[in-house]
């Protein structure tokens, strides 16, 4: 790579539709770097590698209406936007497949949020428990979505992730094994086998390590520290991007004759989140902008344990991983509360007592999960339970004890600090805290929206030609609710085949036409902060966001709080459009704060309206208003487009029937 129970539950009567399920390589230059750690920004440690393609000049490669001197133009096959996890797949893929490949990240490569994952890959290799395999994981996957999920992609993905974790491992991905030296697999929730391939509590940063690594080699130019800000259109089809480069504010225009989204999710539209400062919900906004479907918005995933104290670190995310190695969720009373609430839907798979749990960590094969296992949304949901009934830990949270196991083994912190080096030195640094002699204090956290770009399962591409998506931005996987685990290897699996579809579709369209009064369009959006008074701060707009969409679209939520979170989008939407900001445009963060509201406001607007929609409560969504499941909801998805008058169109979907091949998968399973 190279830098550069209500009426409100009851459905209104909405009408139902049926979901239906290049030009020769343009010549861009490749140049290697000497590692992922020696690139710099757009810069100068380049190696020609005589085999691979050269580059046309960045300068008038278009038509002379789109070359504007104050724009940069970059020219490739395939731009992938985004460099975690599923853009460096897809990147990598892209170009394996013989065309030109740019990759546009908005920080340092090398720094995306996948870096941050930690519990490890869900892919069913059955390396600890035989009994494993594809079927059982799309059941889980499946059950874990309240079925809602596009069956399609959990059917490849159940039997995809076990290559691609293999896949990484021959890259050079070096995992934790077993005994007998192969990939060592553990327990998370919701899967009913050790299935997490895993590095310790560091797998994210693993995964990019290795991707980088591999990547170099492809030949892949890569734009760091740049931002794009709108997607170009020619016709119905997408054929580039707009952005600028963060560190001098010079506008960019990337032309490709396909563009995929890998831009992860929208966390930060919460006051409390793991995620990082880049997760803005850029790619749900671009794609919705350019006339993109989104889909299942309405469901958001609140990690159950995130940090609570000191406030500094609040929302910082505490592996699942800490319950898969034993960990227990305490009240204050210092009771177990998760066994006092099991769902149906896996009563016959939770452990009856805390021996037979205890045991079910230690390999046992007759033994069934311990309800820490149980899925996300259900513990979360637990945990504001015991916090809003007064049985919570003195920051409000709950207390996670993983010292306990000391009754159990004789080396046990030895085993804490092998098993999860991260959470010791984590909570050691930020709390001062050692796990394994005292319980952790843990609490909800926005960590990843279910939602996203609605795709076709088989290629990635989006609604809009030309257009393609993978991981978080992208929808359809995980339903109403996403397994720990399954993130990661969605992008390994997702990320592959975007970046063959996207190469595919490039070679047999080729290069579309750039209207040079859309880049025009994008450059004044751009600049209009610089033009105001500055009467509005853009930080004091998203942190009112941020704030109104945790009391009003959090983990409880209902009809009153929902209706008047759109009414303060909206207010907050005109207070938006009076954002100025002062100084240069090198290194501006209030100016780049002030392009990220829009794509905030895009996406909140979203999820409080989806939510409106959505009269029940199931997986990521619950509603006090409407606790139970509604027979009807289950029969669809929420989708929301642009409409052509520019406000937020909202219908359901039908859900396609199952197969019954996969009808009977599931029932076996059960």
């Amino acid at each position: 790579m190279r830098p550069t129970k209500s009426d409100a539950c009851s459905p209104d009567s909405v009408e139902l539709s049926t979901s239906p399920g290049l030009a020769p390589n343009h010549g861009t230059s490749r140049t290697l770097h000497r590692s992922p750690t020696q690139i710099t920004r757009n810069s100068v440690l380049r190696t020609r590698n005589s085999k691979l393609r050269t580059r046309k000049s960045t300068a008038a490669i278009l038509e002379s209406s789109v070359a504007d001197p104050s724009h940069t133009i970059h020219e490739h096959d395939v731009i992938v936007i985004g460099a975690g996890g599923a853009g460096l797949r897809a990147a990598i893929e892209a170009s394996a497949s013989g065309v030109s490949v740019g990759l546009v990240c908005k920080s340092l490569l090398g720094k995306a949020h996948t870096v941050m994952a930690e519990g490890g890959v869900a892919a069913a290799i059955g390396n600890v428990d035989d009994r494993d395999g594809w079927q059982v994981h799309f059941a889980d996957t499946m059950r874990g979505g309240q079925y809602l999920n596009n069956w399609v992609m959990a059917e490849i993905h159940a039997k995809e992730a076990p290559a691609r974790v293999l896949e990484l491992e021959a890259w050079g991905a070096v995992f934790d094994r077993t005994k007998d030296g192969r990939v060592l697999q553990r327990n998370f929730g919701g899967h009913k086998y050790p299935r997490l391939a895993h590095v310790g509590d560091s797998t994210g940063l693993e995964m990019i390590r290795t991707l980088q690594d591999h990547g170099i080699h492809q030949g892949i130019e890569v734009y760091m520290e740049h931002t794009v800000t709108t997607l170009l259109k020619d016709g119905d089809r997408v054929v580039g991007a707009f952005g600028y480069d963060r560190e001098r504010g010079r506008f960019r225009i990337y032309k490709a004759a396909a563009v995929v989204l890998a831009t992860g999710g929208i966390g930060r539209a919460y006051k409390i989140t793991s995620n990082s400062w880049e997760y803005t919900g850029d790619g749900h906004a671009l794609a919705y902008n350019a006339g993109a479907d989104l889909v299942d918005m309405e469901f958001i995933q609140f990690h159950p344990t995130g940090m609570v104290w000191p406030p500094s670190v609040r929302g910082i995310l505490v592996t699942e991983g800490v319950r898969g190695e034993g960990g227990r969720l305490l009240n204050n009373k210092g009771e177990r509360f998760m066994f006092d609430d099991i769902p149906d839907l896996y009563k016959n798979q939770v452990a009856k007592d805390d021996e037979e749990g205890w045991r079910y960590v230690l390999g046992d094969k007759e033994a069934h999960r311990p309800p820490e296992l149980l899925t996300r949304d259900h513990v979360a949901r637990c945990i504001v339970r015991e916090v809003k009934e007064g049985r919570g830990s003195p920051h409000g949270g709950v207390f996670l004890d993983i010292a306990w196991i000391k009754e159990k083994m004789k080396n046990a912190p030895e085993h804490i600090k092998k098993k999860l080096p991260s959470m010791y030195e984590q909570f050691k640094e930020l709390a001062n805290v050692d796990i394994t002699t005292e319980p952790m204090e843990v609490g909800p956290t926005t960590h990843y929206v279910m939602g996203g770009v609605r795709v076709d399962g088989l290629t990635q591409m989006s609604t809009v030609p030309g257009l393609f998506a993978a991981g978080e931005v992208a929808a359809g996987l995980h339903g109403a609710n996403r397994l720990g685990g399954n993130s990661l290897s969605d992008l390994l699996v997702f990320g592959k085949l975007a970046g063959e579809h996207a190469a595919r579709w490039a070679k047999e369209h080729g290069q579309g036409h750039i209207d040079a009064e859309q880049a025009r369009d994008a450059e004044r959006e751009a600049l209009a902060p610089y033009e105001r008074d500055g009467a509005e701060n853009p930080y004091g707009v998203q942190s009112d966001l941020q704030e109104m969409m945790q009391e009003k679209v959090g983990i409880v939520r209902n009809e009153n709080d929902m209706a008047a979170a759109l009414d303060a989008i909206a207010a907050l939407k005109r207070r938006a459009d009076g954002v100025g900001v002062e100084g240069h445009r090198e290194y501006n963060p209030g100016w780049h704060t002030a392009l990220d509201l829009a794509n905030l406001l895009t996406v909140s607007e979203a999820v409080a309206r989806s939510a409106l929609d959505r009269r029940e409560s199931r997986g990521g969504h619950f509603r006090e208003d409407c606790p139970d499941k509604s027979d009807e909801f289950a029969k669809h998805n929420t989708v929301v487009r642009k409409g052509p008058d520019g406000s937020m169109q909202l219908r359901r979907e039908a859900i396609p029937p199952l197969r019954d091949d996969l009808k009977k998968v599931i029932e076996e399973q059960k």
